[in-house]
């Protein structure tokens, strides 16, 4: 049986391109987790913020047990997919794959500005390093 395979790590780390790369290598759909959040719900990521993070993380949570049950995907996960539990056991039969970008080259290549959570600049990036890197090296 093939599986499934989730791509987690931070934002701009580099999910979506090798996502994007590796299913065209082994011939699966690739799914990007924001686009379907958005095709989903029918607002931007940016318009879901607006309304809070929890708000943002209960749609998510919905969408990520909807994608458990799709066979052949590589999964673009956003950054913060890791942050609910329950969204990591719905991916429970897939291989999650941290990319473990440094943070520094992160840095240099992100366009902050593109990212609701990264509003505030580069240092609530550091900052969503140091509270998300425990749960990303389970995965490692």
């Amino acid at each position: 049986m093939k599986k499934n395979i989730l791509l987690i790590g931070m934002p701009g780390c580099g999910k979506t391109t090798l996502g994007k790369e590796l299913a065209k290598k082994i011939n699966y759909k690739f799914i990007d987790m924001d686009e379907f959040i958005v095709e989903n719900s029918g607002k931007s990521i940016k318009e879901l913020f607006e309304k809070g993070e929890e708000n943002f993380r209960k749609i998510e949570s919905k969408c990520c047990e909807i994608l458990s049950t799709f066979d052949y995907v590589v999964i673009s996960s956003g950054g913060g997919v890791i942050k609910k539990e329950k969204n990591i056991r719905y991916f429970s039969k897939f291989n999650i794959v941290f990319i473990n970008r440094p943070i520094y080259l992160i840095m240099k290549d992100l366009d902050i500005n593109s990212r609701p959570l990264l509003q505030e600049g580069k240092e609530k990036l550091i900052n969503l390093y140091k509270e998300r890197i425990h749960l990303y090296n389970i995965y490692k």
